[in-house]
């Protein structure tokens, strides 16, 4: 399968769990939580069964750590390609109903992701890359229909000369980002959920996205995969690039930015 038909596949994936997400999204839910006090609802499982019956069927062989797959002990062996799905990315969002959730969906090849679809179903905002052609765009898709939505090519832009605009977590803000925030000169700061942070960079909104303290890799790789495409980058403080494929799964702290 062609990268431009595997990314249609992780599109269809991404809207359908998104339709599943809002119907949940509408009315009542219970909120329940894991073992590392995260919470988890409804929308979530839904979601990922959905993600991973399309994979299972459109891309047959491919390994898919899939969060909570992965909280229930259920992770597969990788090798140097598989996906990564976070079926609900920012439930915190989801449950105060603040509309800044994503569905996350990226496949990952020797430790880069390649593809990535990161999808707001409340505000109908669909964003995608595909690192190998260069391409990134962003649709405003409804999540009741299935007609595609026009696509828009989104790029990172120059840091503009009166300052650069950061973009931070809204749930997850920490000393050291805004330590980072003085240290960079940062004339402006936004804040939101989920990996619609990385999307604001990719279509330069933003300048760049700190993030200090723990992210698991089904977090950050769809929005990692969609700014790289865009034309910017994600790096380790240190300074190298962040791979996927570690033990646990875990990241360190690292930096985005619309730069490569």
């Amino acid at each position: 399968m062609s990268s431009s038909a595997l990314l249609e596949l992780l599109l269809d994936a991404a809207i359908e769990a998104g339709k599943a997400i809002c119907a949940v999204y509408s009315g009542a839910f219970d909120v329940r939580r894991k073992a590392d006090e995260s919470p988890v609802t409804a929308a979530d499982h839904a979601a990922e069964a959905i993600v991973l019956d399309h994979l299972a069927r459109g891309a047959q062989g491919v390994p898919v750590v899939a969060e909570e797959e992965a909280a229930a002990g259920r992770i597969p062996a990788i090798g140097e390609r598989f996906f990564l799905v976070d079926p609900l990315d920012g439930t915190k969002e989801f449950v105060a109903r603040r509309g800044e959730f994503t569905v996350n969906i990226a496949l990952v090849e020797s430790g880069v992701p390649v593809l990535g679809v990161v999808y707001a179903p409340a505000s109908s905002q669909l964003y995608a890359g595909d690192l190998a052609a260069g391409l990134a765009f962003r649709s405003a898709q409804e999540p009741e229909t299935t007609r595609r939505a026009p696509r828009e090519s989104i790029r990172t832009r120059q840091p503009p000369p009166d300052g650069l605009t950061a973009v931070a977590s809204r749930s997850h803000r920490t000393p050291e980002t805004d330590e980072y925030l003085k240290r960079a000169g940062v004339a402006r700061t936004v804040s939101i959920g989920s990996s619609l942070k990385f999307c604001l960079v990719a279509c330069g909104e933003a300048d760049v996205y700190p993030r200090f303290g723990p992210t698991m890799e089904w977090d950050t790789a769809a929005g990692h995969a969609v700014l790289a495409a865009a034309g910017g980058s994600v790096r380790t403080l240190d300074g190298e690039p962040l791979r996927y494929g570690k033990s646990g799964f875990r990241n360190p702290s690292f930096i985005a930015s619309g730069r490569p």
